[in-house]
Parts: C-alpha cells; sequence; structure tokens
C-alpha cells in the first residue's frame, strides 16, 4: 500500500465519482478504477459502494478513510520534520563551559543562538577545562569552551578554535591602597594576599602564574582559590586580598571594587571552543553559523580550520 493509494481512495469518497475524481487527480478513469479496486482486494473489504447515484464509502471505507487522512498528515508532518532537522532547526546542543565565558563571548552567542533556533534544546554544563575536554571526547557533549588548547587522551580528534583573547588584570575592594590606580606591577603583586581560580579549575591560568611568580612563590602558597571570577571579584570586594583574572572581569560592574591592569602586560591563554572533527550534527553547523556571526573575527579562523580538516580527511579517504 502506498500514499498515492491513499490519496486515490480520498479523492474518491470526496469527488463521488470515479470520473471527477480522476480528473481531479490528473489520471484517466479506468486507471483509479484499477487502483481503488486493488486497494480493496489489498485490505480485504469493499471500501466503496457503486451506486446509479455515485460511488460512496462503506462502513468499512469510513473506517479506512479516517486512517489514511491521518496517516497522510504525518506523512506530511515527517516530511517537515527531517526537513527542520536536516536545517538543523530541531534536535539539543550539549554544551560545556568555564564561568568566565559566561562574561564574554557566550551571552552573544547563545542569546543569537537561541533566537534563531528557538526549538533546538540547550544542555548547558559549568565545568573544568579539562572535564569539558573529557566529555568532549566521549561523546557527552557536542562543543566545549575551556581555556587553552585541548590536552589529554582523544584531543587530537578535536577541531578547537580560539574565540576569545584575554589579559590578567586585578581586583581590588574600594578601600585598598591600589584602588584608584590605573595599574599595578607584578612586584607589588608579589607582596599582596591574592585571590586566585582554583588550579584544578583554571589549570592553564594557574601554570601562568605559578611562570609569572615562581612554583614556590609565598603570594601563590599562600592565596585563597576560587570556583569562579564571581567569587574573586566578591572576596576582593570583602578585602580579603587582591584579586587576579582575565580583563573580562571588568564586565561585571559594581561600585565596591576597583579593577587595574597588570603590567607589564600579562597574555592568558586563550579561551577556546571545541568540537568533535567527526561531528556532522545540522544542530552543530548551525551553533557555529552563530559563532561566526556574532564572532567575525573567529568566523575566518573557523573556516580556515575546517578547510584544514576537511582536506586532512579527503587526502586520508584518497
Amino acid at each position: 500500500m502506498e500514499a498515492r493509494h491513499l490519496r486515490y481512495a480520498l479523492a474518491l469518497a470526496e469527488h463521488q465519482h470515479f470520473g471527477r475524481a480522476a480528473a481531479s487527480l490528473g489520471i484517466a478513469q479506468p486507471p483509479l478504477s484499477t487502483q481503488i479496486a486493488a486497494l480493496e482486494r489489498e485490505v480485504g473489504e469493499r471500501l466503496f459502494d457503486r451506486t446509479p447515484r455515485g460511488v460512496f464509502p462503506t462502513a468499512a471505507g469510513s473506517a479506512f478513510l479516517a486512517r489514511a487522512r491521518r496517516a497522510l498528515r504525518e506523512m506530511s508532518s515527517a516530511a517537515v520534520d527531517a526537513g527542520r532537522a536536516a536545517r538543523g532547526e530541531t534536535g539539543q546542543l550539549r554544551m560545556g563551559f568555564i564561568g568566565s565565558a559566561l562574561l564574554d563571548p557566550l551571552p552573544g552567542v547563545l542569546g543569537r543562538f537561541r533566537r534563531t533556533r528557538p526549538e533546538v534544546r540547550l544542555a548547558l554544563h559549568e565545568m573544568e577545562t579539562v572535564d569539558g575536554t573529557a566529555a568532549l571526547v566521549a561523546g557527552e557533549l557536542d562543543v566545549a569552551v575551556g581555556r587553552g588548547n585541548p590536552r589529554g587522551a582523544g584531543a587530537e580528534d578535536l577541531v578547537t578554535v580560539p574565540i576569545g583573547a584575554d589579559r590578567l588584570i586585578a581586583v581590588v575592594g574600594s578601600a585598598h591602597p591600589f584602588a584608584g590606580s590605573a595599574e599595578v606591577t607584578l612586584e607589588q603583586l608579589a607582596g599582596e594576599r591574592l585571590i586566585v581560580s582554583a588550579p584544578e579549575r583554571e589549570p592553564a591560568v594557574a601554570a601562568h602564574l605559578r611562570e609569572l611568580f615562581g612554583v614556590e612563590a609565598p603570594a601563590l602558597a599562600a592565596a585563597t582559590t576560587s570556583r569562579d571570577v564571581h567569587t574573586i571579584i566578591g572576596l576582593a570586594a570583602c578585602d580579603v586580598g587582591v584579586g587576579l583574572g582575565p580583563a573580562r572581569m571588568r564586565l561585571v560592574t559594581r561600585r565596591d571594587v576597583w579593577f587595574c591592569d597588570v603590567v607589564p602586560r600579562v597574555r592568558l591563554p586563550d579561551l577556546q571552543l571545541s568540537f568533535r572533527a567527526a561531528d556532522d550534527s545540522p544542530v552543530l553547523a548551525a551553533f557555529l553559523d552563530v559563532v561566526r556571526a556574532n564572532c567575525p573575527d573567529v568566523g575566518s579562523r573557523l573556516d580556515e580550520t575546517l578547510a584544514r580538516r576537511d582536506a586532512r580527511s579527503l587526502s586520508a579517504g584518497a
């Protein structure tokens, strides 16, 4: 039984005449009569009464036609749903991210993605860079945003592109001696009580700080550690010490803290967006399109990275 057989039966029920039904379908009357007879044989019941007044559904025919209408509607919906899924308009995107990415650029990217793909389910998980990489490699995430290049088993199978450069700045409470200063030096910071991200949460930043101050630096050994940049800022506001973190901390608006540039300028590891090289999900492709649109400087690097990946794939398959 094919969809056309259902349409033939519905047309005959509507027009109550083989000739008129055939004309509406754009076919000749004999083939329609043959197809309806074949359909009745397949169903095993007489679906239509042929009378001098016209052709009318039997009780079996009425029951069959009700199902046929629903079946054709479902088939039409199935085609629509398939098209939407192929365009990345439905489905799910699973993302892992570090907290500082919520300051920039994720608000613009995720906000735009939600507006353009409102029916895609977003499963968002704040997690450390190392954990995000592991979950991405294991297929538990579709996208991961972390700091520094992904490391560990399977990282070579990921496509990674930088989505945000950053540098080190300091934050202090409004009563701290540094408040009002535009800059603070590394030498000055070495004599302060510091507030830094926990090494297990931001290992790339922790490694960078050890390079700057020294592995055994008293300032780092006695530093207060926090889980995210908001905690660093909050503790600085409480005059616990001098907070160190990415420059995007300036996006947090508070009247009780002061931000200072660190000199000499210290660049932090970039924020990186990663996904599996073999992932051809339409939802992921739609998300990457939003990244391109929202972060123009990222788009060219992303396209170059994908072009190199595709070239390697073609070479391997040759």
